[in-house]
């Protein structure tokens, strides 16, 4: 169950995982959610909201991979009757269809799990994957709404992504009693490797070649905290007289705000909005350093990703330490002022320097990265971030329930 079939971070692991799944033994459906006043219904079918659905970006490998997507409509507070009607006609639609339902959108899975174990399904998953949730009244909504998945029995098995999305979501009595199942965010770790060509090609697609590359990648969205992100750059342009550009990869709805803050602080001309990209592991290599100063987050793949490629990253202090896979990563407060982290990516940078302060040629830059990518990999691997072997643990649990069959 998520809330879209998005290019998010939950959704590309799963996705991940679903690729790595032996399909005759264990297959996926998709429950997703969208608007309901869009088919002029107060409580519209799967059928009817899917008719006017528009197409996400992984439907088409959902597709593909033999799964199917249904819909139900979104949770919108004064709507719970309808929300609870249409989730227990989708399950009555589809009696003796599924197995398990796992719901990824913990927000209201207190609501729909219960529901399912009413129907009859025999396995119920929460599994969380944010450490945080939205400022102000949403925020506070979610907390009040996922509150009962912190008393035992709301779900069969509760999953986190990190102990810290665990407490969040489940509570801190629960993961301390062990009644919380922690499976990191596993990638394909190989798809990752540093790629000297995918670097070549991506710097010229964007007339970057000769130029420090800063990148980004993730939704533009409160718990990304872009606007703190352009800051750090501006700072960075004015300590160093390298040339420097920033690479920003996704898309949101905070999007637009981020362009207006880019043009006021005068950085928009170095400034890249790539959008949405499919060849998003190609981008990794095209950088030099990856910055990521979250608000909030759960386990972020985008992290683990960047150190498969090799890539140096500056991640905020709120985000879980697990990530600390490799000697790549380095934490700083996001409550330091921006021109702190300008500095210590800088001093990140020296190593990518000659002994006159100029920029190394590519092909050593390229040699660097490569080594670096190799060792990274081998103890993302040894550390259980490989999605092999994660697909391996969870058709074992689809199957029999447990996590010790």
């Amino acid at each position: 169950v998520f809330g879209t079939l998005g290019h998010g971070g939950a959704e590309s692991r799963i996705i991940d995982l679903y690729r790595h799944m032996d399909r005759d033994r264990v297959q996926f459906d998709f429950v997703v959610h969208y608007e309901a006043e869009e088919t002029g219904k107060k409580c519209p079918s799967s059928q009817e909201l899917l008719a006017v659905r528009h197409a996400d970006y992984f439907d088409e490998q959902v597709k593909a991979l033999g799964g199917n997507i249904y819909a139900v409509p979104r949770f919108k507070g004064l709507n719970l009757a309808d929300y609870q009607k249409a989730w227990g006609n989708l399950l009555e639609e589809n009696k003796n269809t599924w197995h398990a339902v796992q719901g990824h959108m913990t927000s209201t899975a207190a609501i729909y799990l219960p529901i399912a174990k009413k129907a009859g399904i025999p396995l119920t998953v929460a599994h969380a994957r944010s450490a945080g949730t939205d400022p102000g009244w949403k925020g506070m909504v979610t907390k009040v709404i996922r509150s009962p998945l912190q008393k035992d029995g709301a779900c069969d098995v509760s999953l986190a992504c990190t102990r810290e999305a665990g407490e969040a979501v489940f509570g801190a009595r629960r993961v301390r009693e062990g009644k919380v199942r922690i499976v990191p965010n596993a990638i394909e770790v190989d798809a990752f490797a540093f790629d000297e060509k995918d670097r070549k090609e991506v710097r010229a697609q964007y007339g970057v070649e000769d130029c420090v590359v800063l990148g980004h990648v993730g939704r533009f969205h409160y718990a990304k905290n872009h606007a703190y992100l352009l800051h750090v750059f501006y700072e960075l342009k004015h300590v160093t007289t390298l040339p420097v550009k920033l690479l920003l990869a996704g898309e949101g709805s905070l999007m637009e705000r981020a362009k207006d803050e880019a043009r006021v602080l005068g950085i928009e001309n170095d400034v890249i909005f790539a959008g949405d990209r499919r060849d998003i592991k190609r981008f990794y290599s095209a950088f030099d350093y990856f910055v990521f100063p979250s608000r909030y987050e759960g386990l972020p793949g985008t992290v683990i990703e960047a150190q498969a490629a090799g890539l140096p990253c500056l991640v905020s202090d709120t985000v879980t330490r697990d990530v600390d896979v490799t000697t790549l990563v380095r934490h700083k407060s996001i409550g330091e002022d921006a021109a702190l982290w300008a500095g210590a990516i800088l001093e990140d940078l020296a190593i990518r320097t000659d002994e006159t302060g100029e920029h190394i040629r590519m092909e050593a830059i390229a040699a660097y990265r490569a080594e670096e990518s190799v060792r990274a990999r081998a103890k993302l691997k040894e550390a259980g971030f490989d999605v092999a072997t994660q697909a391996q643990m969870m058709m074992m649990f689809y199957e029999s329930g447990r996590f010790d069959a």
